[in-house]
């Protein structure tokens, strides 16, 4: 394990992949802090852009960008109330008041170190827990793999935000659209209404067009308008650390919280930040203070909203199951790379994993003093107009999807999705598990088959082995917490807007 760590470290060195991760950063904060555009949309943005490039330099900088767009999302929310991304709401409850009263700057400080100790603390979580986990998964069969499958598709049914009928619904068109070409085994065609889609829908232009091209056309009908310019922010490198004191607690429990609710697929950064910050108004002696500008909401929402992005990496490297949407991109991105995320990543490519852990640790540094250092640019980007965004947006999308092949095919199915992801938009179907439901097919599918070849017919094979009868139980278990959740939010009272 070292061995390779250190071996990960020498790669990280090299000028190409320190270049990868300055420049990952610098657009991560950019894009964070423009309110409607996330890491999610980035990533779909640029995944084609990655053809051609090497694999340790093509995901280390996308991951760089995703961390720290998870942080950027705090600079519109704390100088406008505008989050610049969903995670950040709960970082806009204490940090716009803070700005009110004239403490931008300081909230502005507290939310970079908590994002910088969140991502520290979560980089040694991955570090400790992938290996084990995929070490433990090297064990799986066919049939523990499909049933890892269905309890990743179920939690994210569950978990991903909306109800749990629109969550399975959105499985379902994801599972649809990804046995369209050719079976795998038998040869035979599905669902190919033209030879151009003996191949199947391309990866890299359905993501694309999902999340990319529809946030486009969503920004383009909000047309929104920022309620008011970010005004002057003094210098953020005249604060001491003792402004810290009695802060550290808060941060190392919100990130080690973070950690494993990134972990669960489906749940990601916006749950990891309100359940952090609901627990920390909870332990204080003060908690009325929250949500009119206490300090340690602002520290407890980055600690843990940060800390999310290790823990969706976790699923993704041991086992193949990517913890949230923007992990899911991350699984198309090596994917086109010809590699497959799961255990035997770290046997196949064990310079992928290990090269990660050491830019996870490495960026740190980069990614706080990138923040420190130019955190009066990324206010200015809060200003550019949402229409003039989603024009770039779409013309990036169509060069992305026709740079993938050189043909107009992947940009036919990039507007299509991208309509598609509108439409489901309007109507209230969450596209994340969607998108997980379109990676995770292939190996549901696949790992089912097989093992009713195995099995001879005999489906029986299921009950057999204890992992796959445990695996089972907790997808079970999962069914009746959702269903049981679903029948207590009909039956209780709306909850006021300013309530967790």
């Amino acid at each position: 394990m070292f061995e390779h760590l250190l071996t990960g470290l020498e790669a990280v060195f090299h000028w190409q992949v320190l270049a990868a991760i300055v420049f990952g950063t610098i657009i991560g904060y950019g894009i964070g802090a423009m309110p409607g555009v996330g890491p999610l949309l980035t990533i779909a943005l640029l995944i084609p852009f990655t053809y051609g490039m090497d694999p340790q330099v093509a995901i280390i900088g996308l991951i760089s960008l995703y961390v720290a767009a998870e942080y950027g999302g705090a600079i519109s929310a704390i100088l406008l109330n505008t989050p610049g991304e969903a995670a950040a709401v709960a970082t806009a409850w204490d940090g716009y008041p803070m700005a009110r009263r004239g403490e931008a700057a300081k909230a502005l400080h507290i939310s970079i170190i908590a994002s910088g100790v969140g991502a520290l603390i979560s980089a040694l979580l991955l570090i400790m827990t992938a290996i084990p986990l995929a070490e433990f998964a090297i064990q799986f069969g066919p049939s523990e793999y499909f049933m890892l499958s269905v309890l990743g598709l179920t939690l994210a049914a569950g978990l991903g935000g909306a109800s749990a009928p629109r969550g399975v619904i959105a499985v379902a068109l994801g599972l649809l659209a990804g046995v369209i070409g050719i079976d795998g085994i038998s040869g035979q065609p599905r669902f190919t209404p033209a030879p151009m889609f003996y191949d199947g829908i391309p990866l890299v232009a359905a993501l694309t067009g999902i999340y990319a091209l529809s946030e486009a056309l969503m920004m383009a009908e909000r047309a929104v308008v920022t309620s008011g310019r970010a005004g002057k922010i003094g210098s953020l490198m005249a604060f001491p650390l003792s402004m810290y004191k009695g802060m550290w607690g808060t941060m190392t429990r919100s990130s080690v919280l973070g950690f494993f609710i990134g972990v669960i697929p489906g749940a990601g950064a916006v749950i990891a930040s309100l359940v952090a910050y609901n627990e920390t108004r909870r332990r204080s002696d003060d908690p009325d203070s929250f949500g009119k500008g206490n300090p340690h909401g602002v520290a407890a929402a980055e600690a843990a909203n940060n800390s999310a992005v290790p823990g969706a990496l976790a699923p993704l490297l041991a086992l193949g199951i990517p913890g949230s949407s923007t992990a899911a991109m991350l699984a198309g991105a090596l994917m086109i790379q010809g590699i497959q995320p799961g255990p035997m990543l770290f046997s196949s490519h064990p310079e992928i994993p290990y090269s990660i852990f050491a830019a996870l640790l490495v960026g740190l540094p980069v990614m706080v003093l990138t923040g420190l250092l130019g955190v009066r640019f990324w206010a200015k980007v809060t200003d550019i107009p949402q229409p003039l965004l989603a024009a770039l947006i779409v013309v990036t999308c169509c060069m992305g999807a026709y740079s993938t092949t050189n043909d107009i095919y992947p940009v036919y199915i990039t507007m299509a999705f991208g309509v598609l992801g509108w439409l489901l938009q309007k109507i209230g179907i969450p596209l994340g598990p969607l998108v997980l439901a379109y990676v995770l097919g292939e190996m549901l599918e696949a790992n089912f088959r097989r093992s009713a070849l195995l099995a001879q017919g005999d489906y029986t094979i299921f009950l057999h082995r204890p992992i796959t009868l445990a695996l089972a139980g907790l997808t079970v278990l999962c069914v009746i917490f959702a269903l049981r959740a679903g029948i207590r939010s009909r039956r209780s009272p709306p909850a006021r807007s300013e309530q967790i």
